[in-house]
């Protein structure tokens, strides 16, 4: 009880200073150690400080705690919100709560947007590590995942390419052993991709990616080339094709964005997530032609790899696409099959979910099936 005392007059005392000190013409007129309301320079006493604070952790509420890394990673209250599937008013009367509980400020409302104080930098790193285990030991206490009895959603992001080659193989293994799990297919080309990740409106993208922030997690799922098709009987058919072939037919490549969408070096970023956005090697493909004396001609870029077979159909265009799904193209549509004249490293195709569903029974079956599942497509190639 004394020491409870001892903490009311202190507070007491200093709250009762700092009504009396306002006006004070300079900071060097404080006493050592305490601000003035608005000050976030850090006091020299704040060792004392947070002896007297400790009290406090025990009747603190750990949600707190969560709705303080939602709002660090998205420096948003309305962001924050739709994460934690809270309304604004909730994380702002949370963030108020941990404030006092603290006795420190954390964030301060600037025009862009919430700006973290050097306290709330300082305890955000092993507050989040913690958070994680948290969350961790929890998983692994939970009942294993239950493929055969579960009922509910998957939303996972692909284009259209990655659900032609991996689609229909994957439901069929979801019917044999996963009977009451579902898909949802969002696509990986929304400029969003990112953001919907972190709202947890989407379990797992896969697709093909410069950079990850940290946040997030990644695996590979496959690795793969690209190829030429070409329809049945091309004038290019009983031969190898070359560079003077390739400057001779029109090209179809696909593209999903480019400069006007952001688009650097073939690449998309959004919150720290590079996604790719030219679908094909087009360094390669220029490097490759730098010195001939015959360019080639893409006459057509679309957004999606699926209407390239009907295109295919009349005339003698070619199309550069993934090696995997020219195997599907050859067999369901007869189209040709040819290597390109030029050398392409492989490209990996990840997949990349929150580190909040690391451990999550659920998530790690559904990226186990997805893995086995790519293993067995055609035209995929073993990491090295």
């Amino acid at each position: 009880m004394a020491y409870f005392k001892q903490k009311e007059m202190v507070l007491h005392d200093r709250y009762a200073w700092h009504s009396t000190q306002r006006n004070l013409p300079s900071h060097s007129a404080r006493l050592p150690g305490w601000r003035t309301p608005g000050d976030n320079t850090r006091p020299r006493t704040i060792q004392y400080e947070r002896q007297l604070n400790m009290i406090s952790f025990d009747r603190l509420d750990l949600n707190l705690l969560r709705v303080f890394d939602a709002v660090m990673e998205e420096r948003s209250v309305l962001r924050a919100s739709q994460r934690l599937h809270l309304s604004q008013s909730a994380v702002s009367h949370a963030l108020a709560r941990l404030r006092e509980n603290l006795s420190e400020e954390i964030f301060v409302r600037t025009g862009r947007g919430m700006t973290p104080t050097d306290y709330a930098f300082e305890i955000s790193t092993p507050l989040r590590s913690a958070l994680q285990t948290i969350s961790s030991a929890l998983a692994q206490a939970s009942s294993p995942f239950q493929p055969a009895t579960v009922s509910r959603s998957f939303v996972i992001a692909a284009n259209d390419y990655v659900s032609a080659i991996l689609l229909p193989r994957f439901n069929r293994v979801l019917s044999d052993i996963a009977p009451g799990v579902d898909l949802v297919i969002r696509p990986s080309t929304r400029l969003d991709l990112a953001e919907q990740i972190d709202l947890g409106r989407i379990d797992l993208a896969i697709g093909t990616f410069d950079s990850i922030p940290e946040r997030l997690r990644s695996q590979l799922l496959l690795l793969q080339d690209e190829v030429l098709v070409m329809r049945s009987k091309h004038p290019t058919e009983a031969k190898k094709i070359g560079l003077k072939d390739m400057a001779a037919y029109p090209l179809i490549v696909v593209s999903l964005g480019g400069q006007e969408e952001g688009a650097v070096s073939g690449f998309i970023h959004e919150r720290g997530l590079g996604r790719q956005s030219e679908m094909y090697d087009r360094p390669a493909l220029e490097h490759a032609f730098q010195k001939a004396p015959a360019q080639p001609r893409r006459h057509i870029t679309i957004p999606h790899f699926m209407a390239i077979p009907a295109l295919l159909e009349d005339g003698d265009l070619m199309a550069i696409v993934p090696r995997p799904l020219a195997a599907l193209f050859a067999k369901a549509h007869g189209l040709l099959v040819k290597e390109l004249p030029y050398k392409i490293l492989p490209k990996r195709l990840d997949l990349v979910w929150h580190s909040h569903n690391d451990l999550d029974p659920a998530h790690c079956w559904l990226r186990t099936q997805l893995r086995e599942v790519a293993r067995e497509l055609p035209g995929t190639m073993l990491e090295s």
